[in-house]
Order: structure tokens, then sequence, then C-alpha cells
């Protein structure tokens, strides 16, 4: 595949994912920042509400959302393998029913803003990028990651920030990067 088709095509895929990134604040929050989910329920029917815990919200966030994401790849005729392990890279890897040799990767990272009250949104906790792993270097490398990194046209992190100044509240700004 020449350069200009897979220019294209990581345009195309980009476009697609910036789109569907705009539409899932109103998924998870309601007009007025209300989060949708409230609680955990146990099955002795114990009702728990969550915290503003970052790995706890980061969590809720990407369960909540993997509906979202099997509406995403089957509107555009991707398949959606996910990582083996908690650590390795990507999160997601959607590969084209068409062509499977079309892979891309996303990574789902999400923190909470520290100064929204201060006119500053998009000021938030750090997150890493993940580990600096072996497949940055070897582009061929099978370790820690789901597939070689050189067989993924793109690289995506879909950040997810969120206000964290209760648990009912949620107001997500989501960024492609």
């Amino acid at each position: 595949m020449d350069n200009k088709t897979k220019t294209k095509l990581k345009e195309e895929f980009l476009k697609q994912l910036q789109s569907f990134a705009n539409e899932l604040d109103s998924y998870v929050s309601t007009q007025d920042d209300q989060w949708v989910i409230k609680w955990f329920i146990d099955v002795f029917k114990n009702i728990y509400t969550i915290t503003s815990d970052t790995k706890i919200v980061s969590k809720v966030i990407e369960i909540h959302l993997f509906s979202r994401f099997l509406e995403f790849a089957n509107k555009h005729e991707y398949k959606m393998i996910f990582s083996d392990k908690q650590n390795w890279y990507p999160d997601i890897t959607f590969i084209s029913k068409k062509d499977e040799q079309l892979k891309f990767a996303v990574d789902l990272k999400t923190t909470y803003i520290t100064n929204y009250k201060e006119g500053k949104p998009y000021e938030c906790n750090g997150f890493t990028l993940g580990s600096q792993g072996t497949y940055f270097i070897d582009r061929q490398s099978t370790k820690n990651i789901r597939f070689p990194y050189n067989e993924c046209l793109g690289h995506y992190v879909l950040g997810i920030l969120y206000e964290r100044n209760h648990a009912t509240k949620m107001r997500l700004i989501i960024k492609i990067v």
C-alpha cells in the first residue's frame, strides 16, 4: 500500500473516531451534567455510591461506553480486539472487516479536570501514555502489545476528562490525540 493510500485511510479513521467521540458526553451524562450511572448494586441488593476515585470512575466509564464502541465498530465495519492483559497496549484494536491488514490502535486514557471552575477546563491531572515498552523501539515486538506496533496503520489516544467535584456530576471532555 502506498503512502498516499495509508494517509487517506488514517485520516478517514481519525474523522470517524472524532465524530464518535463527540457523541459520548451525551451518552454518559444528562443535559445538566448529571452522571447517568449513580451506584453499584451487589447480588444482595446493597447499593454503593460511586466515589470520585479515578480508578473506579475510569473503569465505570470504560464499561459504560463498551456498547458504544461496538456500535462504532459495526457502523464502520471493524472488528474489535481487546488487549489480553490490563497493562498491554492498546486497549482496543479496530480491524477492518473488508481488509484485515487495516488495523488501528486506540488507547483509552481517563483523568479528571483540575481547574474547571477557574475557566481552564483542559487542565487536568496527569496520566501516562503507557509504558516505554520494547514495541516503541522494536516495531515488530510482541511483548506487552496485542499486535506488533508496525502492524497498525494508526495509533490514537481517546482522552476522557471529567469533572471530579463529586460523584453525581459527570461532565466529559473527550478528545482524540
